[in-house]
């Protein structure tokens, strides 16, 4: 049920977004529960003024290897999961593309159940209206 909306600048390298999009979702898979298949995502390649970010606040340095991370998704995962999914996203793309830990943002939108659907004009989660 999460939609992942990835942001970085143009630039990176080739196929970057993507790699970054494939450490969400298994990571996702693996702290936070989110079935197999569930893999929803938007990737945006924005130029320095179409993605605007601070490079020091919360004292944390940050450089144009910024990446945003947006998940929204239905509420209910408690404290620890979010910091868990928080830091396993971040150990991964340090590790395996070289992102910069400070440049990694993360963003958790939570959403009742009801807020989703998945095709055909179905809320896919709200309980179905009776038919006369």
């Amino acid at each position: 049920m999460p939609l992942v909306r990835i942001d970085l600048l143009r630039g990176q390298p080739p196929g970057l977004g993507g790699r970054v999009g494939e450490v969400v979702y298994r990571s996702m898979v693996e702290t936070i529960d989110v079935p197999k298949n569930d893999n929803f995502q938007v990737i945006g390649e924005h130029s320095m003024e179409t993605l605007v970010f601070d490079l020091g606040y919360f004292g944390i340095a940050r450089s144009e290897g910024f990446v945003a991370i947006q998940i929204t998704l239905s509420e209910g995962r408690g404290l620890e999961k979010k910091r868990l999914l928080y830091k396993t996203i971040t150990e991964r793309l340090q590790r395996e593309l070289g992102v910069h830990p400070g440049d990694v943002f993360i963003n958790l939108v939570e959403v009742k159940k009801e807020n989703w659907s998945f095709g055909n004009g179905i809320a896919s989660y709200a309980p179905q209206a009776a038919t006369a």
